[in-house]
């Protein structure tokens, strides 16, 4: 029990640490973050971000390699994503006029993140 404790806050510390990175990076690219590990009951973001008409839902993901990374994202965390962005959406009216993007960011070792944009659309399964 205490090795799956132990596992769980050193992967939740990687992910802090990768969400941090990203951050900075969208900052010198020019984005606007909005909101940080955006959580309700519908769903989760990691980073909303806008920059210029967008507004940028994206999803963080800290893995050893590529394809790792890339599969990580579910169609039901997909699914997921897209309802909280909804809900953040319905609070905010002045970002209703935004085109709504949905993004990955891929922090692999010794490399800069990888900010993969309009990784899905609405309806994708």
């Amino acid at each position: 029990m205490r090795g799956s404790t132990e596992r769980r806050r050193k992967a939740e510390r990687r992910g802090r640490w990768a969400e941090s990175l990203c951050l900075w990076s969208l900052r010198l690219r020019g984005y606007r973050i909005l909101a940080r590990d955006y959580r309700v009951a519908v769903g989760e973001i990691d980073i909303l971000a806008r920059r210029g008409g967008t507004l940028a839902a994206i999803e963080v993901k800290a893995r050893p390699d590529r394809a790792s990374a890339s599969a990580a994202v579910t169609p039901r965390q997909r699914h997921r994503i897209m309802r909280a962005a909804a809900h953040f959406l319905s609070g905010r009216p002045d970002l209703a006029r935004l085109a709504l993007r949905f993004d990955v960011m891929l922090v692999l070792p010794g490399q800069l993140p990888l900010h993969l944009t309009d990784a899905w659309r609405e309806g994708d399964r």
